[in-house]
Parts: C-alpha cells; sequence; structure tokens
C-alpha cells in the first residue's frame, strides 16, 4: 500500500499511512522514555534528591492557600530565623504548573505522589515536542529520529527519574516548545499563524527560564541565530516585526516574575540580537550597493565592542552580577574559584570519558549530519533544510558543546544539541541510500540498502546494551536519594525517612535544627521543622558558619549553635562493616556521608585542610578526630590503617595508600552532662548487618552546659 494512500477521511483531514507510522513511532518513543525513568520506583515510590521536597511543599502552600499567598509567602521553616521570600528566588512556574495540573488531573491522588510522576510524564512529552523542532528544521524523518534519541538519552535520563521533582524536566519541556514556536513562527508562510507562534514562543520563553534559571543557555544560540538572520534571508520586511514581536513578548512577561530579569544573560542576548538585526536591516536597504559588505562591517564593529565590554573588571557596576554558576558555565577557568559551587557534585567538570558515554555513537553520526548538510548547501543540493535552519542546527551544537564542558549537569544541552545533528545525519544518509530509481540506477546502490540500515540499526542498538552497566537502564536504576541518603550505596532503606519522622514527632514544633545544608530540605519538608540552612544557598555566610562550628572544639561549637539559636544538630555517616573475624565491628567510614564531605567544609570555611587531614586529602587527622565537634559527633573512633590490597598490612599510623578501620564509640551519650545529648539513632547502626551502613544521628544541644572557653 502506497504510504500516501488515504485510510480514513474526516472532514477534509485525510489518515495515511506515514500517519499511523508517526503516531506509532512518537507512541513508543513516549513509552520507552516512561518505561526508563519509572525504574527507581522498584526501590520506593518517593521524591528523589534534594531540591524536590521544597518543590513539593512550595506546591502544597499554593494548593493549600492559593495562588495569592504563595507570592506573599515568607518561608519560616527556611535560613532560620530570617526566612526565605519564596516567590523572589524560586522556579515559580514549576510550583504553579504542579499545582494547576494537579488541580486538573491530581482527582483522588495524594499530592505527594502526583509531583513524584510529574518529571516523567513531561520529560516524556518532550520527546514528542523535539520531534515538531526537529521536524521544523530538518522535517519529520529528522523529527522521528531526534524522538527516538531523546527518549533513551543518558544526560536526559539522569536528570529526570521518577520524583525528580526539579527544574529540568518542565524546564527542558518549555525550551523545546518556545524553540520550536519560535522557528516555526518565522518559518511561517501566514503571518497570523507566525504573530500567534511568536508571541507563545515568548511565553513559554520566560515560563522555561523561570522553570530552570539553566534555559539562560538556550538564548545564547538564539540570540546568535538573529545575528546571522539578516545575510541569511531576504524576506526583511518579515523579520523587521517578526523577531521584535517575539523579544518584546519575552520582556513583558518576564516583569510577571521577580526572578526573571532582562538584565541577565538571556535577557542582554535577546535585546542586543533584535537590536542588531533591525539596525542591520535598515543599514542594508540605506546602503545601494555592498549591503552585505556594510551588514557585516557593523556585526564586527558590535562584536569587538561586546568583547571590550566584557573586559571590564567583574568588581564593576557597569555590567550587572551574575551568579558564579552562570558564569561558571561561559568561562570554564572559573571552575575551581569557589568551593561552594564546586562541592556539589552535579557541578562537577565534564570529563572525557563521560562525554563519549553521554554521547558515544551519536557523535558519529553528528559529524556525518555536519559534513553532509554543507557539501549539500555548498552544492545547493540540499532538499530538507534551509539554510538558516541549518546555520541554528550548527550553532545550537557549538554552544551545547561548549556549554556541558564545565558543569556535568549541563550535559543536557550537550545531548539535545547532539541529537538535532545526529538526526539530521541519519536522515541526510537515509536520503542518500534511499534515493528513487531514477536517481540512482546502479544496482549496487540497492544491495547496499539493506546492510545500511542493519548497520544503522546496529550502531544505535550498542549504546543501549554495552558497556554492561553503564547502559541507560542500568545508569537510570537507582534507589531515590533519601533512601540511600546520597551515597555511594546502591541500596534502600528507611534510616532518613524513620529519622524525619522521629524529628517530627518528638521534637518541639518550633525546634531549630543544624545540620550540613544538603539536607535543609529534608528537615523542613518531612521533619516538618526549621533549618539554619538548606539546599537554595541563598546565605553563603551561614554556610561558612555552619563548616566553621562543625570543625570547632566543642566548646566553641557550643557557642556559635547557641548564637544561631539551634535546638539540634544532625550529622550523617555512610560507613560500611567489615566482614572480618573479630569480636569488635569494624568499619570503613568512605560512604558519601558527612566523613565524605569533611574537606568541603574545611575549604568552605577558608581553613587549611593539612590541619585536619592527611596526605591524602580525606583521612581526618588525630586534631579532627579528638579536637573537633565533627570529628566528636561521628560515632566511631579510629582504630589503625589497613592495606585494601594486602589486609595484612597493617598501620596504627597513617600510610599513604592504606584506608582507616573504625571502630563504634559515641562520644556525647543521651545522659552526657557536655554540650551535646544523643537522642536519635538511625536503625542501620545498631543492626550490626555486614555490608553498607546508613547512619543518621541527632543530637540535642545541652542548654544547661558550661563551656570552659
Amino acid at each position: 500500500m502506497n504510504s500516501n494512500s488515504s485510510l480514513i477521511s474526516i472532514g477534509n483531514f485525510d489518515l495515511k499511512l506515514n500517519h499511523l507510522l508517526i503516531i506509532g513511532i512518537l507512541s513508543l518513543s513516549f513509552s520507552v522514555s516512561f518505561l526508563l525513568r519509572v525504574q527507581p520506583a522498584d526501590f520506593g515510590y518517593e521524591l528523589n534528591e534534594f531540591d524536590p521536597f521544597f518543590n513539593y511543599r512550595a506546591t502544597q502552600y499554593i494548593v493549600d492557600n492559593g495562588i495569592p499567598a504563595y507570592f506573599e509567602w515568607n518561608d519560616d521553616l527556611s535560613w532560620y530565623p530570617s526566612g526565605r521570600d519564596v516567590s523572589s528566588n524560586s522556579q515559580i512556574i514549576l510550583h504553579l504548573t504542579a499545582a494547576t495540573t494537579y488541580w486538573i488531573f491530581g482527582g483522588d491522588v495524594d499530592l505527594y505522589d502526583f509531583t513524584i510522576l510529574f518529571p516523567v510524564i513531561f520529560s516524556s512529552l518532550s520527546a514528542i515536542v523535539i520531534f515538531a523542532l526537529v521536524r521544523v528544521i530538518g522535517g519529520t524523518t529528522a523529527g522521528l529520529f531526534s524522538a527516538i534519541l531523546f527518549s533513551v538519552s543518558i544526560p536526559l535520563l539522569i536528570r529526570s527519574p521518577l520524583g525528580w521533582f526539579k527544574s529540568e524536566p518542565l524546564g527542558i519541556f518549555f525550551s523545546l516548545l518556545f524553540v520550536y514556536l519560535l522557528l516555526s513562527g518565522i518559518n511561517s508562510k501566514n503571518k497570523k499563524i507566525a504573530f500567534i507562534k511568536l508571541v507563545g514562543s515568548g511565553v513559554f520563553t520566560i515560563f522555561s527560564i523561570s522553570a530552570w534559571g539553566g534555559n539562560q543557555f538556550f538564548i545564547i544560540p538564539i540570540g546568535i541565530l538573529f545575528l546571522t538572520l539578516p545575510f541569511l534571508r531576504t524576506d526583511h520586511k518579515f523579520l523587521m516585526w517578526a523577531i521584535p514581536v517575539y523579544t518584546v513578548t519575552a520582556i513583558l512577561i518576564s516583569f510577571m516574575f521577580e526572578r526573571v530579569n532582562i538584565s541577565e544573560l538571556w535577557g542582554i542576548s535577546l535585546i542586543a540580537s533584535t537590536l542588531f538585526l533591525v539596525s542591520c536591516i535598515l543599514i542594508q536597504n540605506k546602503s545601494s550597493k555592498n549591503k552585505q559588505r556594510n551588514g557585516l562591517l557593523f556585526l564586527i564593529a558590535l562584536l569587538v565592542t561586546t568583547a571590550i565590554i566584557f573586559t571590564i573588571p567583574s568588581d564593576s557596576e557597569f555590567l550587572p552580577t551574575a551568579s558564579h554558576r552562570y558564569l561558571n558555565a561561559i568561562n570554564p577557568f572559573l571552575t575551581t574559584t569557589d568551593p561552594l559551587v564546586d562541592s556539589v557534585s552535579e557541578h562537577a567538570t565534564t570529563t572525557l570519558a563521560q562525554s563519549f558515554l553521554f554521547h558515544s555513537v551519536l557523535m558519529i553520526f553528528s559529524g556525518i549530519g555536519i559534513w553532509i548538510i554543507i557539501k549539500n548547501a555548498q552544492t545547493k543540493n540540499s532538499n530538507f533544510i534551509n539554510n538558516d535552519m541549518l546555520s541554528f542546527s550548527l550553532i545550537l551544537g557549538i554552544c551545547g558543546v561548549y556549554i556541558s564542558s564545565t558543569f556535568v549537569r549541563l550535559e543536557v544541552f550537550a545531548s539535545i544539541a547532539v541529537i538535532v545533528l545526529a538526526s539530521l545525519g541519519l536522515t541526510a544518509l537515509t536520503k542518500e541510500f534511499f534515493k528513487n530509481k531514477s536517481q540512482s540506477k546502479k544496482p549496487i546502490h540497492k544491495l547496499l540498502q539493506l546492510p545500511f540500515v542493519t548497520g544503522i540499526i546496529i550502531l544505535l542498538l550498542i549504546p543501549m546494551i554495552y558497556p554492561a552497566g553503564s547502559e541507560p537502564s542500568s545508569i537510570i536504576h537507582n534507589p531515590p536519594t533519601i533512601l540511600n541518603g546520597g551515597s555511594s550505596f546502591p541500596i534502600a532503606t528507611n534510616d532518613w525517612l524513620d529519622a524525619l519522622d522521629w524529628m517530627k514527632n518528638n521534637t518541639p514544633k518550633d525546634a531549630v535544627i543544624a545540620s550540613w545544608w544538603d539536607y535543609g530540605y529534608w528537615i523542613q519538608t518531612m521533619g516538618e521543622r526549621a533549618a539554619l540552612a538548606d539546599n537554595s544557598t541563598v546565605s553563603t555566610y551561614t554556610i561558612q558558619n555552619i563548616a566553621k562550628m562543625l570543625l570547632s572544639n566543642p566548646d566553641t561549637a557550643w557557642n556559635t549553635l547557641n548564637e544561631m539559636q539551634a535546638d539540634y544538630v544532625l550529622v550523617f555517616v555512610a560507613a560500611e562493616k567489615v566482614n572480618v573475624e573479630s569480636d569488635t565491628s569494624l568499619y570503613t567510614l568512605r560512604g558519601g556521608g558527612d566523613e565524605s564531605k569533611k574537606q568541603w567544609f574545611m575549604k568552605i570555611a577558608g581553613y587549611d585542610t593539612s590541619k585536619y587531614l592527611h596526605s591524602d586529602g580525606t583521612s581526618g587527622t588525630d586534631y579532627f578526630w579528638n579536637e573537633t565537634l565533627l570529628g566528636k559527633m561521628f560515632p566511631f573512633s579510629l582504630l589503625g590503617y589497613v592495606n585494601p590490597n594486602n589486609l595484612n598490612q597493617q598501620s596504627l599510623t597513617f600510610v599513604p595508600g592504606y584506608i582507616g578501620i573504625y571502630e563504634k564509640d559515641i562520644k556525647f551519650t543521651s545522659d552526657s552532662d557536655g554540650p551535646l545529648r544523643l537522642v536519635y539513632t538511625s536503625s542501620s547502626f545498631t543492626e550490626e548487618k555486614i555490608g553498607p551502613m546508613i547512619g543518621v544521628f541527632i543530637y540535642e544541644i545541652n542548654k544547661d552546659y558550661q563551656p570552659l572557653s
């Protein structure tokens, strides 16, 4: 049957076989995306990571109190005692979208369960949106390739599994949607439809930035595209009103959100590129000859001026300040200059090994795609991509790869860029091998078609099954963070959930909890208690003060805790019980709890680590274990060191390459008259099981203690 044959006619619409094929592939992409992302449910149906717990609590606040109350909300459980003005520094559109969709589709489902599934739905829908986007760039075939590749992309899967109620899933959905509407709008032949799409694109541009600030980087290729349009297209009258409509809409909508400021990266990029486009077209129209040259001279002048502006010292008030994270993404050389930023695992610099794992075979198709597309463009032989769309795909590819080189978290941009280019490359290859008979008369060409298809399928399947343990289905199959504490152990326990439940039911409602900022959102949401610091990291000073407190001697730390009005202190230890013949339970401490973060505490506090750590940068010195509050809060004492490759080689003092062996030792007991009293110990610590141990320990601050200093 011919693919263009009509199957069903509904009014003026004819359902054809190729429509069924498109629907089938999109349904498959959605289903694969959904099934991969729900795998963490094997361990437990919980929110995943840290930020989702605040986002859930913010959404709950809207559901319980309404939208107007949300914009007046000062969260008194955050950053005690000052609180947090939520609407001024939160992902507002994420909370509003979740609450609105819950009102519409939630029914009798508990909001907590609804927010767990929320990122899976929007991430799976994004596979359909990227189809529409790439279809505008390179046609239906390219769009279908992109939907399939999107559904199995490792960087995108990592940032949107079940329970990942964070910025990226909704932010990427909105960003793909606004780019689709923009490109579709400037390519539309109908001016009314173009106007509607451009206005919609401006609206969703701001929605995407409000959902995730990282989407500002999507504006970079958009701005560069605007710089190229006067040289790539001749319909200058259309561009003169179309691009300003988009930009003005985005600027007007931005005034609705406190956190989205036009003086930031996105605003400067859009405004400057739009002004250039309009000015360049006016210059070209005023020029009787050498129009392109005059436009290029104007572009060069703009680029030189921009370069000069960015040489102005960062402490100058001439330029608006920007978050270190955004500056870091633009300038990778800043990577190790801020220990607070560097201490976050998702801010680690992307390695070549990670990039290859993430993109592997797609890099090959991207390279082929770039070569074939440029070759066809040079020979005027391309029949599926226009020069402006070619320009955008290449700009997106370069920007995506560059931006993602700084943070692992930003690999999603490289992934989207590579997916677009690989889809275009696969489409170009497919069109070359499946030309019409009139175009290809060589029998050998037809004989190569089957091996070609087989080879493509094999190449695309390799990343799905190899290397073992690094394929998408394995990488995404991890327990929600609250079930393993964010440790390196792939286990699921109730230690954190039980500890937070104990906190909620056994401490005064006005109690204030001190802990490292990693656990702030868990304490506020599940423990329902105020925290001194949390994952929003809005006060570097407070975090530094907590770090200094933990590294002080117990008496000084007690004074600091009282000054900060804390009532309890929480510490988390990830250890592993060693299976050796001994009457004493022996442990190693290097599982990803506070025992593994202590070097970051020191760097953030601005302390010399050599006082607290041995030459390996992780093993604590005698001073750390015997003199600091943190060392004494860990319910373990050092016995000695052992060679992990030869357990018979042991030492009572530190030896490079050896690992510490510890025994249980609670220094601040429940009846202690010291500065702290241990009031809660999680069950894994007392069970004495061989293997990983997730320990949550809550100490009450002894208000009657009399420090010696």
